[in-house]
């Protein structure tokens, strides 16, 4: 029996035409379809059953509608890294895969794994990160071209990749503007950008990146914001045996759009990185565990710039 005052908590499955929800503490288990009349349904079932908070996976985007129609419910809302769940599910034995079971599979996980949702529902943030994202995609098909054209090709293919590379740039141009218009008419976000920007190395691009991604900085410790990056060192010891140690998980594409920036921030344009950086070397660091290192400083010290919204101090910022 479920206790009275429980939070009643529903997993659910998205794909791309339909959902699988399940209540586990109710022994409750619902498709609905991907349509509009679809998430009315869904939300009746939600208040019927007294729903309290609905979790499920990031599914590539289809989860924005099925998000949205929760909030719009008003029921709390937390949206899980797959990989959690999947390690999850292997951790229990759990091998069977269907919708339905993946379903159960998130509510359970969402019971044992009862965190906060975080940061509470930003429908300007969310629209900013879309639009980081379709920068990051844009680049990432330049990067890929780019790398093509280093190889002999026929001359037609040639000037055709001239030309997509042209449209390409083009359209990151427009979106940038889009991009900084946005956080310019949001005054939390100017701010935010404004404290971003004052870091010698980091400009527009990466304050879009930080701001969209990145929006616990200044209300987590240095090691939480070290982690959701991806860049914090875990050891792996077992015994009297001492491993090396390695940077797992985290935001994997905010830590690739946050690298060159930060590769010209500790070569070149940050002298309090640049020392850093060079005292890692001098100790013999490898260059890549020595820019690791630097950029798990850079988003520490931004975590304590955000959360005091003080601006870049090379004197108060020094780093040992």
């Amino acid at each position: 029996m479920m206790a009275q005052n429980e939070l009643v908590v529903a997993g659910i499955d998205v794909a791309k035409d339909k959902v699988d929800a399940c209540i586990r503490s109710l022994s409750l288990r619902c498709m609905f379809a991907s349509t509009e009349d679809g998430r009315r349904e869904f939300k009746s079932w939600l208040h019927r059953h007294k729903v309290g908070k609905v979790v499920m996976e990031a599914s590539g985007g289809y989860e924005r509608a099925w998000a949205k129609a929760s909030r719009a419910a008003k029921v709390e809302v937390r949206i899980v890294d797959p990989k959690r769940v999947r390690d999850f599910a292997r951790s229990a034995a759990r091998r069977a895969k269907n919708d339905p079971i993946d379903a159960d599979t998130i509510a359970w996980f969402a019971e044992v794994f009862n965190e906060a949702s975080g940061q509470p529902y930003d429908a300007t943030r969310e629209k900013l990160h879309q639009m980081v994202n379709g920068r990051q995609t844009l680049q990432d098909m330049q990067i890929q071209l780019q790398n093509q054209g280093e190889h002999k090709l026929p001359k037609a293919v040639r000037r055709q990749h001239s030309r997509i590379l042209t449209t390409m740039r083009l359209a990151m141009d427009k979106l940038d503007v889009e991009i900084s218009d946005l956080i310019e008419a949001t005054p939390h976000f100017a701010e935010l950008a404004k404290i971003i920007e004052s870091v010698p190395g980091l400009a527009r691009t990466s304050a879009a990146v930080i701001i969209a991604t990145m929006p616990e900085l200044g209300h987590v410790d240095g090691k939480i914001a070290a982690a959701l990056l991806g860049v914090a060192p875990y050891d792996d010891d077992s015994g009297r045996r001492r491993g090396e140690r390695h940077i797992k998980s985290g935001r994997r594409r905010t830590r690739n759009a946050l690298y060159m920036p930060c590769v010209g921030a500790v070569t070149q344009h940050n002298p309090v990185l640049k020392a850093y950086y060079e005292r890692l070397l001098a100790k013999g660091k490898l260059k890549m565990v020595a820019l690791t290192a630097c950029m798990r400083k850079l988003i520490c010290i931004l975590n304590v710039m955000i959360a005091r919204r003080q601006e870049w101090d090379p004197n108060r910022y020094v780093v040992s």
